[in-house]
């Protein structure tokens, strides 16, 4: 085999990165209005006014959990029946209409609701099985390729991210929102042609129609379930702790709402996906240390390399967990920073600000994806190999784990820039440049690096799955979210606020700025000791 034939891109790399750039425009044009349009718009005109702030966020949230839930059942019919493309392609289709629904219901709120399902079962249906379908297309003779694809395909998400940031606030205020909902529907459309087009050139690896016996969850039923003289199945104790704990939390919800009736312990703001969520966590968390307790007893039943891939994978949702609240302080730049905006002064005075384009705090988001496309560069070409020289490997482990640090220290800073407004001093929205700077880094070193790990570290019957795993972070971090906007309702936690001297949303922010310092410290100590798998597939 030639060099060149080694060193050779895929030629259908392009469609699926096309395919993505345009999905990203659709997803990010209609999520990053979402919170500014449902704040002034008849859909919340129910709410009290004062009120209309918190439930956007909680509305924004729960969408996001849903984008970031859906990833499950995605990753599970590419994996078990349909394979990555049919999966892609027909979730495409359900995207679509979701578009079409917020651009025909902007006044009636069951119908918006229901276009908002509908792109989270779209978006979330395909957000794991397109990043693998590309990782797919690599072998072991180009996978050096695979990293440059990765980046690029991070960086071309971002290009489109970037003109819908921009675009989408402006469209929205001059426009309207049948027209602002509208055309990312569009963009979703000829994303999914662009899929499509390249039907005849993919590498499609067949799914596993659960016939293979030593699949993930076949030995880790096998390890909960063996019986050994003279031990006791603790683990199988531990996992159906966690069954019947989840199923306990489902049947609180499932009182108040069905019957009226309350059990004292279970708060009643614990609407149906704080519920849901909280008992897949448990399901997860209980689950995995059973299997793990367990699972040397599966050998000898099942092969080693399957059951040293289970090892492996359980390993690798201890570091998504850990990634979570990352996701709580990211996801809020959209909700959260977008409201703290709004408070801002908009410099116009200033000479490099372009006041004939950027018009809205929402527009903010923009720095992201810009800043992004100039920082994977920055980092490959010149950051990370500086590092190397002076003898730092920048390791995965350790990208991810800076990044949450980083994470942390934006949220610092808009807390220092809340107080200011709070004190009435007149902020300019321009300060806002810094922690979005921040966080963006922390960003690249987390979620970009994440796409290349998830991939590597994961069996090759189980990416779809473990790429599923990953985008359920987000989820969980959008819990982290909801579950704190619960608490700052409850009188006691209000009164213990104000007695701190802060406003609510000054003291959110250097919580959660907390909240990602001690799970970057988690992380690192953890990431000391996690064995680096590499699972490409064989030439």
């Amino acid at each position: 085999m030639g060099l060149s034939e080694v060193a050779r891109l895929p030629r259908q790399i392009p469609y699926i990165i096309g395919n993505e750039a345009c999905e990203r425009f659709s997803f990010y044009g209609m999520r990053n209005i979402l919170v500014q349009f449902l704040v002034s718009s008849v859909i919340l005109a129910y709410v009290p006014e004062t009120e209309r702030q918190g439930v956007a966020k909680d509305v924004f949230h729960s969408f996001v959990i849903g984008v970031y839930f859906f990833p499950l059942l995605g990753g599970w019919l590419a994996d078990r029946f349909f394979g990555k493309y049919n999966t892609v392609l027909w979730f495409s289709l359900i995207y679509c209409t979701g578009h079409a629904c917020l651009a025909l219901f902007e006044s009636d709120r069951s119908g918006f609701y229901t276009g908002l399902f509908l792109i989270a079962l779209g978006s979330g249906g395909i957000k794991p099985l397109v990043v693998s379908f590309c990782g797919d297309q690599f072998t072991s003779a180009n996978k050096h390729l695979a990293k440059l694809v990765f980046d690029g395909f991070y960086w071309t998400i971002n290009f489109g991210s970037f003109f819908a940031s921009l675009l989408m606030p402006l469209l929205l205020r001059n426009l309207g929102p049948a027209v602002a909902f509208g055309i990312p529907g569009v963009l979703m459309f000829i994303a999914t042609i662009l899929f499509w087009l390249g039907r005849g050139q993919y590498v499609r690896v067949p799914p596993s129609h659960g016939t293979d016996p030593d699949a993930f969850f076949h030995v880790a039923r096998t390890a909960l379930l063996a019986q050994v003289p003279g031990k006791r199945r603790w683990g199988l104790l531990v996992a159906s702790a966690g069954a019947l704990l989840a199923m306990a939390m489902l049947s609180c919800w499932a009182l108040q709402v069905g019957f009226g009736v309350a059990p004292a312990f279970w708060p009643q703001a614990f609407h149906f996906v704080i519920t849901a969520c909280l008992a897949l966590g448990t399901l997860i968390a209980f689950g995995g240390i059973g299997v793990s307790m367990q699972l040397e007893r599966a050998r000898g039943l099942h092969p080693d390399a399957a059951v040293d891939g289970v090892r492996a994978v359980l390993r690798i949702l201890i570091v998504f967990a850990l990634t979570t609240p990352f996701w709580s302080l990211f996801d809020q730049k959209a909700s959260t920073w977008v409201i703290q905006g709004k408070a801002m002064s908009i410099p116009h005075a200033l000479w490099w600000w372009p006041s004939w384009l950027v018009q809205e705090a929402g527009q903010m988001q923009a720095l992201n994806p810009l800043l992004i496309m100039l920082l994977i560069p920055f980092n490959n070409i010149v950051l990370y190999p500086v590092l190397r020289r002076l003898g730092y490997q920048p390791t995965p482990l350790r990208r991810m784990g800076w990044g949450i640090m980083f994470a942390g220290i934006a949220w610092v800073i808009a807390g220092l820039l809340q107080l200011q407004i709070d004190n009435g001093v007149p902020t300019s929205l321009a300060w806002q440049t810094w922690p979005y700077l921040l966080l963006t880094f922390g960003e690249v070193l987390v979620s970009a690096t994440a796409l290349e790990f998830a991939y590597s570290q994961a069996t090759a019957g189980m990416k779809g799955v473990i790429m599923a795993f990953w985008y359920l972070t987000s989820t969980f971090g959008s819990l982290w979210v909801l579950l704190t906007n619960v608490a700052v309702r409850n009188e006691t936690v209000t009164a213990r606020i104000a007695s701190s001297g802060y406003s609510e949303n000054a003291f959110l922010m250097f919580f959660f700025a907390l909240f990602a310092f001690v799970a970057a410290l988690a992380f690192a100590a953890y990431a000391r000791t996690y064995p680096m798998q590499d699972n490409y597939r064989m030439a």
